[in-house]
C-alpha cells in the first residue's frame, strides 16, 4: 500500500500515477470538493476521459427518483452504483466512485469490487476542514447543510483511523492545502 500522509515532506501539490485499470474511490464529507476532482481528472488526461468515467451516487439517486437529495432511496440508489461500477470494471474501463465513502461498509464493497475484478484500487481522502465544507456547501445550489456536514467530519475521522488496514493498493490524503492531479502509467 502507498500511502500520502499531511507532513513537511510531501509537497503542496503532487501527481498520482495510476494505470488505467484503477478504480479511483473518492472518500470525504459534503462540500470537500469530490466531484470537482473527478471533473478536473478526466480533463488531465490525454485525450480527455469521457465524463462516464465518473459513477456518481447522487447522480444514481437522480436517475431512481429524479431527486439527488432523497435518501428514502438509497438502497436502490446504492445497488445501481455497485452494478454501474462492476460493469464498467468488466469492460476495462478506469472508474471513478464518487460518493461519501464514509461508511465502511461502502469501502469494503468497493474494494471487493475492485480486488474481483483484478483492478488496482486507490482511494483518495479529502481531509478538509468542517467550516471550509460548510462555506463550499452554502454556495452550491444542491445543499446538504452544516449538520449533514458536521455528521460526515465525524465519520471522515473514523475512515482515516481505518483505511490504512483496509486493504488498499493506494491511499492517498489530500487538504486544502495539498492537492494533486492524477496521469496513466
Amino acid at each position: 500500500m502507498e500511502s500520502m500522509g499531511q507532513n513537511e515532506e510531501h509537497p503542496a501539490s503532487y501527481e498520482i500515477t495510476l494505470p488505467q485499470r484503477t478504480l479511483l474511490v473518492l472518500c470525504g464529507s459534503a462540500g470537500c470538493g469530490k466531484s470537482t476532482f473527478a471533473s478536473q481528472v478526466l480533463k488531465q488526461q490525454r485525450p480527455p476521459l469521457q465524463p462516464t468515467a465518473i459513477v456518481s451516487s447522487d447522480h444514481c439517486r437522480a436517475i431512481i427518483c429524479d431527486d439527488e437529495n432523497n435518501q428514502q432511496v438509497n438502497r436502490d440508489t446504492f445497488d445501481l452504483f455497485y452494478y454501474i461500477i462492476h460493469k464498467r470494471m468488466f469492460q476495462n474501463r478506469f472508474t471513478i466512485a464518487d460518493s461519501t465513502a464514509l461508511q465502511l461498509e461502502t469501502r469494503q464493497r468497493l474494494l471487493g469490487l475492485g480486488k474481483r475484478h483484478y483492478y488496482t484500487t486507490c482511494i483518495l481522502i479529502f481531509n478538509i476542514e468542517e467550516q471550509l465544507c460548510i462555506q463550499r456547501d452554502s454556495q452550491r445550489q444542491r445543499t446538504v447543510g452544516s449538520q449533514v456536514i458536521a455528521y460526515h467530519s465525524g465519520l471522515l475521522q473514523e475512515a482515516m483511523r481505518e483505511i490504512p488496514g483496509e486493504g488498499w493498493d493506494q491511499v492517498h490524503v489530500l487538504t486544502a492545502e495539498r492537492q494533486a492531479s492524477v496521469r496513466f502509467l
